[in-house]
């Protein structure tokens, strides 16, 4: 039995989830809280993995008059027709910024809209979504910048230290549904229809099977099996779309962000092999074993993105764009 297949198996024998929500109401109170300073755990590498291989190119950022200039990029997302949308933190330049293969400015919209800019995603209509770590507001969007929906996540801490106490990701089910990680303070996912009326939430912060610390991440497959990056507990936790738990992996690091690919995971994380060193590193996980076959020192990424194909990503490092190319 393949992986996917048993993937499906398993979605009809995993425990039952979390009680649904009523549509249209919002979810009842959970204990997040302000979300707790990351921690330098220390990961070996494990052993045997092979290099990936890949070759780290800049993809030059031109700007488009005088005085504009890229502040740190948080999330990058690609259309179907090449183009690349940024989401980036700096007050030169509009939050979303649109460039072309060759890095020129298309077009840019959202100033005003964001306090903590974080994740930008690209729907399978082509709209675009992003997400903001302070107000946990995520926001839709047409192509061209119009906005299409605005879901207020809600149940936000007032009294954190911490400027990203909100919502961290976006996915979208086959079912039309989406999925929001709201991963700073609340530790849970959140689903909503596709018209933003509440669905469900599950998760908690915790270490156990479907609780957890930071979910900054989160994608679904094509057989709706639901990906989360657990960052600050080290895994990638597995879910069916109505939360029921599958599985975890661990990649022996601290998991930033996940993007699909063809017959694989691509993991952003964070590896801490010995006190006071850290190396951002990239690594490829097979989706129906969960083991990684093949990893990097990669830039520091934040939120990467896969191209058509998956033989290349795109890792956003401070206010640079690089592409990685992965041989076949």
């Amino acid at each position: 039995m393949t992986g996917i297949a048993t993937a499906r198996r398993v979605v009809g024998l995993v425990c039952a989830a979390l009680p649904a929500v009523g549509l249209g109401q919002a979810p009842p109170p959970v204990t997040g809280g302000c979300p707790p300073p990351p921690t330098t755990t220390v990961a070996a590498p494990p052993e045997g993995v092979p290099p990936l291989g890949g070759t780290v190119t800049e993809l030059p950022l031109s700007a488009p008059r005088d005085g504009w200039e890229m502040g740190r990029i948080s999330w990058v997302a690609a259309d179907r027709d090449g183009l690349i949308y940024l989401l980036q933190r700096g007050d030169k330049a509009d939050p979303v910024v649109v460039v072309d293969r060759e890095g020129r400015v298309v077009r840019s919209w959202g100033r005003g809209l964001f306090e903590v800019p974080h994740s930008i995603r690209i729907d399978p209509h082509g709209d675009v979504w992003t997400t903001d770590a302070r107000t946990s507001i995520v926001r839709k969007f047409s192509p061209d910048g119009r906005e299409l929906l605005k879901i207020e996540v809600g149940e936000v801490p007032t009294a954190c230290a911490w400027q990203t106490r909100g919502a961290t990701d976006i996915a979208f089910g086959p079912n039309g549904h989406v999925y929001v990680a709201d991963g700073y303070a609340n530790a849970r996912v959140v689903e909503y229809t596709a018209d933003g009326r509440v669905v469900r939430q599950w998760g908690t912060r915790g270490a156990r099977a479907g609780e957890f610390d930071v979910p900054h991440s989160i994608v679904i497959d094509e057989v709706g099996v639901v990906y989360v990056a657990d960052r600050e507990n080290g895994r990638v936790q597995r879910f069916t779309l109505d939360g029921k738990w599958i599985g975890e992996w661990s990649p022996a690091g601290k998991p930033y962000t996940i993007a699909l690919a063809p017959g694989g995971l691509w993991v952003d994380m964070l590896v801490v092999p010995a006190p006071n060193v850290r190396q951002p590193t990239l690594a490829r996980v097979d989706r129906e074993k969960g083991s990684v076959t093949g990893r990097m020192i990669a830039p520091g990424g934040h939120g990467i993105a896969a191209l058509p194909g998956g033989t290349q990503l795109l890792i956003p490092s401070g206010s640079k764009l690089y592409v990685v190319s992965i041989p076949h």
